[in-house]
C-alpha cells in the first residue's frame, strides 16, 4: 500500500518509537519547545475548540513541585528528564470560540451554558491534543514518556489552584537512553481490536 508519508518517517513516529525511562544529558531547547507547540496546534479539535493547555517543566524547582505527585515509579524519569510538560485542559476554553470558530461564535454559548458537554468536549479534544504533542515531538527528534500515574487533584493544587485549569496526563520529553529501555511490549492485533461494519 502506498503512502504519502515514508517507511522511515513511520518508524520514527510510530513502529519504532518507544516511550523512554531514562535521558541523555542533553538539554531541550525553547526554541524547540516552541516548534512542537507550533506542530501539535494544527491537530483537529472539535469547533477548533483547541482547550489543551502546556505547562513544560524544565527547572528543578518546578520539577520538585511536581515530585510529591508522582507515582514511585514515575519519579526518576520524571525528575532526570530535560522537560516534564504537564497537558492540561482549560476549562473554559470556550472563551476562545469568537476567534477560533469565527464563522459560528454561538458556539460558545453552547458550552459555556452546558457544563457537561464543556467538560466533556475539554477532556476529549484536551486529549487529543495532548497526543498530537506526542507526535510532534517525535517528529522534531524528541523521545517521549507519557504518564498518568500522579496524583491530579494533588497537580492542579500545586499549579493551577484557581481551579480553571486540570492536569489530564504528564510527557516526560528528552533524548532517550537507548539502555534505558524495557523490552517492547506487545500490541493487539486488528481482529482482537478492530470490526469492521
Amino acid at each position: 500500500m502506498s503512502h504519502i508519508v515514508n517507511d522511515e518517517a513511520l518508524d520514527e513516529l510510530f513502529r519504532e518509537a518507544r516511550s523512554h525511562n531514562s535521558w541523555q544529558d542533553k538539554p531541550v531547547s525553547d526554541v524547540t519547545l516552541q516548534a512542537l507547540y507550533d506542530l501539535l496546534r494544527w491537530g483537529p479539535t472539535s469547533a477548533n475548540c483547541s482547550p489543551a493547555r502546556f505547562y513544560f517543566l524544565k527547572s528543578m524547582e518546578a520539577k520538585k513541585k511536581l515530585k510529591p505527585h508522582l507515582m514511585g515509579g514515575n519519579v526518576e524519569k520524571t525528575m532526570t528528564a530535560p522537560v516534564c510538560v504537564i497537558v492540561a485542559i482549560d476549562s473554559r476554553f470556550y472563551e476562545h470560540i469568537p476567534a477560533l470558530f469565527p464563522h459560528n461564535p454561538e458556539m460558545q454559548a453552547a458550552f459555556s451554558e452546558n457544563e457537561p458537554l464543556a467538560e466533556e468536549t475539554a477532556m476529549r479534544n484536551g486529549s487529543l491534543q495532548g497526543a498530537y504533542l506526542i507526535l510532534a515531538a517525535r517528529a522534531l527528534g524528541l523521545d517521549c514518556a507519557p504518564m498518568s500515574g500522579f496524583d491530579a487533584e494533588g497537580v492542579n493544587a500545586a499549579f493551577f489552584p484557581e481551579g480553571r485549569v486540570k492536569s489530564n496526563f504528564l510527557c516526560a520529553l528528552g533524548y532517550g537512553d537507548p539502555a534505558g529501555l524495557h523490552p517492547r511490549g506487545p500490541r493487539l492485533s486488528f481482529d482482537d481490536a478492530c470490526k469492521i461494519f
